[in-house]
Order: structure tokens, then sequence, then C-alpha cells
């Protein structure tokens, strides 16, 4: 059974960089596509950033492209999702969430394709 824990979130200044973690445990996530998505209070948990378990291919919302960065370390069994330029609008909970089987050619955008989730880090953006 896959587990998923996240942290690194808290309060940052608008402007200011954040770098969330996400590790897996019970099994390698070279297996599986790992997404990022937020949920504002009030809003739908929505799509962030994914990656391929064996790195090899990302994607961005257009929200978070040119300032945010995903990656994974595979002797950690983590990955990563780097932000900067933060803005108050990034402010959610941050989820990592994980599913396998996946397609080459295709990028997991939805929260109801993925099956594993953590249980999501706090991010605050404010002066």
């Amino acid at each position: 059974q896959l587990q998923l824990v996240e942290s690194g979130g808290g309060l940052v200044q608008p402007g200011g960089s954040l770098t969330l973690s996400c590790v897996a445990s019970g099994s390698t996530l070279e297996y599986y596509a790992i997404g990022w998505f937020r949920q504002a209070p009030g809003k739908e948990r929505e799509f962030v950033a994914t990656i391929r378990g064996d790195g090899s291919r990302t994607y961005y919302a257009d929200s978070v492209k040119g300032r945010s960065t995903i990656s994974r370390d595979r002797s950690k069994n983590t990955v990563y999702l780097q932000m900067a330029s933060l803005k108050p609008e990034d402010t959610a909970v941050y989820y990592c969430a994980a599913r396998v089987p996946y397609s080459p050619d295709y990028y997991y955008t939805y929260p109801s394709e993925y099956g594993d989730w953590g249980q999501g880090t706090q991010v605050t953006v404010s002066s």
C-alpha cells in the first residue's frame, strides 16, 4: 500500500519561494504518475503539476507555469514541488497524489484520476 506524506508548507511573503516534498513509502514511485494539487477554502481541488514516475515528462497548470518546478529524487523516493514568485492566490492546502498504471502519452490532471493521496500541507502567502 502506497503512502504519501507531504511537508514543506508554511507562511511565506508574496514574491517568496517554497519547496514542498512528497515522500512515498510502501512502493517505489517509479511505477506511478505523481501529481500535485491544491485546494483553497471554498474552492474545488485543482491541478498544479504532474511528473511521470521515471521523471521523464512534466506538465504544469497555466497558473503556475514558469514559477514552479516538479522533480523527483529516485534515491529518496520523493517528489518535490518548487514554487517561486508566490502570490496570495497560491494560498491553499497542497496535496500530492499518485496513480498506477499510467499512459506515456497522457497527462493526468483530474483528482479522480489518482488513487492515492497524502494528507496535505498548508501554504499561506501573505505579508
